[in-house]
């Protein structure tokens, strides 16, 4: 049987002990060492460290030992068959075994879970299916979760789709990455915030970044010009919180994660990023941790009071 270090018995548990935000820093983008990042996430006041599975099996060791040296929690991201975009070419078959080889490399690292940027979203449905299914008992057989990224490119690259399958596999776990489905909805209307809703019971985890209708990320989601995007996106990230406080869970994890790889705005003559993601992450990391204070203070008020301004 898996142990999780985040799920308890299903009984009103934030009645005992209030659930705990835990905040956690990405790699992405990040070219320094294990070492260095680890003091860094340390130093910023984050829980974790969420990234990619090291390389090689030195490396896994040298990274385990840095974040039990700091107490750091670590969730392993896994991208199967490419980075962020798969290999639209390759077969289930292929991303099954990208991820059994990062799963084998991941022991000593013991994460909180993994999540997956899993299959291709040009495959049929069956496909999919037969993908999930097969994928969560390679990390069951590791004693592990695993939580599939809401990603363009993949299996869950729109709300639709993502729906369909968790019908048939209503126990999958999703990290949720609103922003991925604001851009392929061309903006997230009352029909799309209604399927949020009934994917509440499987999100699992929250990938944060501002999404807006034509794009993936918004420039700054500290000007006002982005208000109605970051109160979006704040709200239904409201709606997971309350679930897990709902469904007894002790964490809720998020991961804030504005990046590179040409989201980031940048001068048009020099080329230069025009707003540091990193600084947009501690921002973003700081705002969650005074509204889910809020959140965490009881179920009476707390969906209101939320929302009410900065």
């Amino acid at each position: 049987m898996m142990k999780s270090t985040l799920a308890l018995p299903a009984f009103h548990f934030w009645q005992v002990c209030r659930m705990q935000l835990k905040l956690f820093k990405t790699l992405w983008g990040y070219n320094g060492s294990y070492a260095d990042a680890v003091q860094c996430a340390k130093e910023q006041g984050y829980d974790g460290i969420e990234g990619p599975v090291p390389a090689s099996l030195d490396d896994c060791d040298q990274f385990a030992e840095l974040l039990q040296q700091h107490n750091m929690a670590y969730i392993a991201e896994v991208a199967t068959t490419g980075t962020f975009v798969p290999d639209r070419k390759l077969p289930p078959d292929n991303h099954l075994q990208d991820l059994e080889a990062n799963v084998q490399r991941l022991q000593k690292l013991r994460p909180l879970f993994i999540t997956c940027l899993g299959g291709c979203d040009a495959w049929e449905i069956s496909d999919s299916i037969a993908f999930l299914r097969r994928a969560i008992d390679i990390a069951a057989e590791a004693d592990l979760h695993i939580s599939f990224e809401t990603h363009r490119g993949r299996i869950f690259f729109n709300p639709w789709t993502t729906q369909r399958i968790l019908q048939v596999i209503p126990s999958l776990k999703l990290t949720c990455d609103f922003s991925h489905w604001c851009v392929v909805c061309e903006g997230l209307q009352d029909t799309e915030a209604d399927i949020i809703q009934t994917l509440l019971p499987n999100a699992w985890h929250i990938h944060g970044r501002i999404g807006y209708d034509q794009g993936a990320q918004v420039a700054d989601p500290r000007m006002p010009l982005f208000e109605n995007e970051l109160q979006s996106h704040m709200q239904w990230w409201q709606w997971i919180w309350e679930a897990h406080r709902h469904n007894g869970l002790q964490h809720t994890t998020v991961t804030p994660e504005f990046g590179y790889d040409g989201y980031e705005y940048r001068d048009t003559m020099s080329g230069m990023p025009l707003i540091d993601a990193e600084e947009i992450n501690r921002w973003l990391a700081s705002v969650l941790r005074e509204r889910f204070a809020v959140a965490a203070a009881g179920p009476d008020d707390s969906m209101h009071t939320l929302m009410d301004g900065r």
